[in-house]
């Protein structure tokens, strides 16, 4: 079995990003490795180590390790976490875990599907690859209730504008009333702007019924089973 590095990391800032989400900045002891798509998973006990998503990128060049946390009212597992961070100010954690990582040496077209905080996985995959040299297409799709949901929506505009390979596609359950975007389902999204997925990796995050869904769809729509990556896919 793999070993793990394991340190303790100081929690130097917590801030909101919507009304349920949260983004944590933790400092290591010591440093810890990962790749691009890697999460980490936070100490509550011998017995319970729960995994969080690195927002974080190896090519950010920072010494602190960024966390994006839902924790509304009915998600206690995530709760739980933030209330030790908020009261300890302190957290061990280790990793990085997870074989979603980005495949470096494999430059091809490239989907990222995140819906809801699956965001975060998403976003160190993102940055990974821009700041490399992206040569292929590259898209990211996010799927959130509503936009205020979306925190990350101007700079991924922003992004997108100043990357001439990269798209940003935001989805959105309920819309407002101006809105001209996607709607709906953040995978039939995916479905309806692709011919066939057979040229393409996808690096998918978000709750397992819709990863569970998406593989067989997107299978059906060409896309190489081996060529699906997430975390989701060791579960189920």
């Amino acid at each position: 079995m793999q070993a793990y590095a394991q340190t303790e990391c100081q929690v130097t800032r917590i801030e909101p990003l919507t009304d349920v989400v949260h983004k944590v900045t933790l400092l290591p002891a010591s440093p810890l490795p990962f790749k691009a798509g890697q999460y980490i998973r936070v100490v509550m006990g011998e017995e319970d180590k729960r995994p969080f998503s690195l927002a974080t990128a190896p090519s950010d060049n920072v010494d602190t390790l960024e966390l994006h946390i839902g924790a509304g009212p009915a998600n206690s597992y995530a709760t739980e976490v933030l209330d030790k961070m908020l009261a300890d100010g302190r957290v061990d954690v280790d990793g990085g875990h997870g074989k979603a990582y980005l495949r470096e040496n494999l430059p091809r077209p490239t989907i990222l599907m995140a819906g809801g905080t699956g965001f975060s996985y998403t976003y160190s995959l993102l940055k990974e690859m821009l700041a490399g040299d992206v040569s292929e297409p590259l898209f990211l799709y996010w799927g959130t209730r509503t936009l205020q949901d979306m925190y990350k929506y101007d700079e991924l505009n922003a992004l997108a504008e100043s990357n001439k390979h990269f798209r940003f596609v935001p989805v959105l359950e309920e819309p407002p009333e101006a809105w001209s975007g996607k709607t709906g389902w953040v995978h039939k999204a995916v479905l309806e702007d692709f011919v066939s997925l057979e040229p393409y990796y996808v690096y998918l995050a978000g709750r397992f019924e819709m990863a569970g869904v998406a593989r067989e769809e997107f299978h059906q729509k060409g896309l190489i089973l081996e060529h699906l990556f997430g975390d989701a896919y060791e579960f189920i």
